[in-house]
């Protein structure tokens, strides 16, 4: 089966790359803007389906939520059809929906509803938090454990996370692929579900840290996660994050389709599971600043 896959080069995209022979990865790395019909109609010719994985979790530049959610998924919609593309497996957010105030979870809710309005068969699955090597979970927590003695969670009082590693979800993905879960939207979590305290001091006993967890207020979260966008190549917390902690990442918003049982996430958010996903040793430093 020859697959298309846009975000080809980011975390999840990767990881699903990996699992086909003949995968055409679209990026703004191999030269392919997910907002561009012409250039995906001629890198989606000859696919049976498209990964739609392109998703950013902050605005810089010209990469805003309007130009790679919703400008990028219409293009992605109109090439696969001028293509010829049987399916569309696209990847959103557990909490993606309308009228969250977050123009994150908005515009990836307004994504699906496109897909699931195109009269392309389709599978969008609703993932929480993913992990695994390169991710956004394990790899800040192991980074910032390391730099400081303090963590704070988000929120006064912490809502629960279930975690699911990336091997599961990709899992999901094949199978939807293969032509399983059509024109269906399921919610991914993990096996686990657990407070984002739990998972912190787990990382910090695995890379031989202390750390003192404390609560912090939204408010102040929302605050550092701006300032730590504008500063740093990779953000320490984005604010759509902060708001997806704040009210928790395990249910789904919304009804979605049952996930059956032979491809529910079974795995547990273990210490062998943390070790596979641990980047290289270190803290945090000047590298990590995008005036570097």
């Amino acid at each position: 089966m020859r697959v298309a896959i846009t975000g080809g080069t980011g975390f999840v995209g990767r990881h699903v790359a990996a699992q086909f022979d003949d995968a055409v990865i679209i990026s703004r790395r191999t030269g392919v803007a997910v907002d561009d019909v012409d250039a995906l109609t001629t890198a989606f010719a000859g696919c049976e389906v498209v990964v739609h994985a392109a998703g950013i979790n902050r605005e810089i530049g010209d990469q805003t939520y309007a130009r790679v959610h919703l400008a990028g998924t219409s293009a992605v919609i109109a090439a696969a059809k001028a293509a010829g593309v049987a399916k569309i497996v696209m990847l959103s957010f557990l909490r993606a929906r309308p009228g969250s105030g977050s123009p994150y979870h908005e515009t990836k809710w307004q994504a699906e509803e496109m897909i699931r309005a195109s009269g392309l068969d389709y599978t969008i699955l609703k993932a929480g938090m993913i992990y695994g090597r390169g991710d956004h979970l394990i790899d800040h927590l192991s980074h910032t454990v390391q730099t400081l003695p303090l963590f704070a969670t988000v929120g006064l009082r912490e809502k629960p996370i279930r975690p699911v590693p990336i091997g599961d979800l990709v899992g999901v993905v094949v199978a939807a692929s293969f032509g399983r879960l059509d024109r269906s939207t399921v919610a991914v979590v993990g096996a686990e579900e657990l407070l984002l305290s739990d998972a912190v001091r787990r990382v910090a006993r695995i890379v031989g840290r202390r750390v003192l967890v404390l609560p912090g207020p939204v408010w102040a979260l929302r605050l550092l996660g701006r300032a730590t966008e504008l500063t740093m190549k990779v953000p320490l917390i984005a604010t759509a994050q902060v708001q997806m902690l704040a009210e928790g990442v395990s249910e789904a918003w919304g009804a979605s389709d049952e996930l059956p049982d032979d491809l529910a996430p079974a795995t547990m958010f273990t210490d062998e599971q943390i070790r596979l996903a641990l980047p290289e040793p270190g803290g945090l430093g000047l590298s990590n600043l995008r005036l570097s």
